[in-house]
């Protein structure tokens, strides 16, 4: 029993990975599931997608690599946060869709909310911005339009969770009703002070707190899978929301340390130690990680729509056969031409937060064609990246002003992009030789529950770089471009 496997629900793919004793990736099982858009602005999964990919996903990489299910010593999770379920507490059976955090349809509830004031209070105790990217107001609205859902949810039929909580509670057959902290500070439900589910905002959303799951720490006893489903009684060890996964498993153990994941969205974190610090410049302020009880922090900035650009170009306006395709357009694109894509198709998020404004492009000519367009979707992800690099660094100011940017997921195996973000935030950017830093980091979290990983030193030793992109443009000229960015930005807003 020397492997573990991290089961990694992202927003667009399901993904296992099969770790051995060395925190090596043995096999690796991915599959895509459908989007639903039912009307502009919303998003949604069918339930049934995120549970039989994580099943299959999970088998696959047990048969690729000849091994049986009594061989894992444990599972790590982790999850697209904030997409928020519902299900019958005693058949499991969901009641709708979930809603991706991506979706917008709360708005009207959120700008309410503001108007009657308790911004200020949501944001003192959960450190998160009264937006409809958070499950609080997503879950107001289920209960709302499900059929008898708020009488339901006060019978105590109903019950809720984030994806990792819903996944956890059909792995175990229903026995395990939990979360971790993580994922339970991005709800907009929880007090990240007070490690609790704040009873004032949970009766301001409507909630009934005993449809919320227990919180633990992000290493911890989330439960068996039930024998039945894999062939074996596994623990469930690990528990982290994606972007908490990733600073994990980049080792951003120290105040300071920032990491940026680059996949359908683009989210940095700094580390920011024991240290709540409230945001003067509209970041969050949330849980990194709690592990045996103690909790450490992050400021985090969230951009909706990193490689989201890259798959529109791909689908909807079939400018490139295969993502990975982009690299060479940018290279072959007219570098003479100054076009800026703002891409705010759901809208903006930090520093600026605005759910209602749309995307843009600026600066064509005549002859502006696909390349100058996939270039220009490529830049947008390092100027927003310098946006929360810049908020980040100004609200936590003991961060040493020379820093390296840790990066991972999809876009950052792009050199052109990661050339580019070091360029525009004029710093070194280092790439890990294992890029799938989420499922890493439950990887390492269920691997070190078990004793067969490292602890957080051991762990920071081990660390791989593949490359590090040094900065190759003059600071002027970065500055030059980076400010046609915030002309581009305030011309929408």
């Amino acid at each position: 029993m020397s492997y573990i496997v991290a089961i990694d629900q992202g927003t667009t793919s399901t993904r296992s990975i099969l770790f051995d004793r060395n925190m090596k990736a043995v096999s690796v099982s991915q599959r895509e599931f459908k989007q639903y858009f039912p009307k502009s602005g919303w998003v949604e999964h069918d339930p049934n997608d995120l549970w039989n990919t994580t099943v299959l996903t999970f088998k696959e990489v047990l048969e690729k690599s000849g091994l049986s299910a009594g061989k894992v010593a444990g599972i790590g999770i982790t999850n697209q946060r904030e997409t928020t379920l519902v299900w019958d507490r005693k058949t499991g059976h969901c009641l709708s869709n979930a809603i991706v955090w991506q979706d917008r349809r709360t708005s009207e509830f959120c700008k309410e909310l503001k108007e009657q004031s308790n911004e200020d209070m949501i944001t003192r105790k959960t450190g998160l911005l009264l937006d409809p990217y958070f499950s609080s107001t997503k879950l107001n609205w289920l209960l709302n339009n499900i059929p008898d859902g708020m009488v339901r949810a006060k019978n105590r039929e109903l019950i809720f969770g984030t994806v990792d909580t819903y996944l956890i509670w059909k792995l175990t057959g229903g026995r395990s009703h939990v979360t971790d902290a993580t994922n339970a500070a991005r709800t907009m439900l929880f007090n990240i002070q007070d490690n609790n589910w704040d009873e004032e905002i949970c009766e301001l959303m409507d909630v009934p707190l005993s449809m919320l799951p227990k919180v633990l720490d992000c290493s911890d006893n989330f439960g068996e899978v039930d024998e039945s489903i894999f062939g074996a009684r596994i623990p469930i060890l690990g528990v982290a929301g994606d972007q908490q996964a990733a600073t994990l498993g980049q080792a951003c153990f120290n105040p300071g340390m920032i990491k940026s994941t680059y996949g359908t969205g683009c989210f940095s974190l700094i580390n920011t130690g024991a240290q709540m610090i409230k945001s003067t410049n509209k970041m969050l302020t949330t849980i990194a990680y709690r592990l045996d009880g103690k909790t450490t922090y992050a400021l985090e900035g969230s951009i909706f729509v990193a490689g989201a650009v890259v798959q529109w170009l791909r689908d909807e306006m079939k400018f490139l056969r295969a993502a990975e395709e982009s690299d060479d357009f940018a290279t072959a694109a007219d570098q003479d031409q100054r076009i800026y894509f703002v891409p705010a198709f759901t809208g903006l998020g930090a520093p600026y937060w605005n759910p209602d404004v749309r995307g843009a492009i600026f600066g064509l000519n005549r002859n502006t064609g696909p390349k100058e367009l996939v270039k220009s979707a490529l830049e947008s992800v390092a100027y927003q990246s310098l946006d929360l690099i810049r908020a980040m660094k100004s609200d936590f100011r003991s961060s040493k002003e020379d820093i390296v940017l840790r990066v991972d997921g999809g876009m950052a195996a792009s050199d052109w992009t990661m050339q580019y973000l070091a360029n525009i935030i004029q710093a070194p950017v280092d790439r890990p030789k294992f890029l799938e830093t989420t499922a890493l980091g439950v990887a390492w979290l269920a691997g070190m529950k078990t004793g067969i990983y490292p602890d957080k030193l051991g762990f920071s030793k081990q660390l791989e770089t593949d490359k590090r992109f040094t900065p190759n443009l003059p600071s002027k000229d970065a500055e030059f471009l980076y400010k046609g960015w915030q002309r581009a930005v305030s011309s929408i807003l």
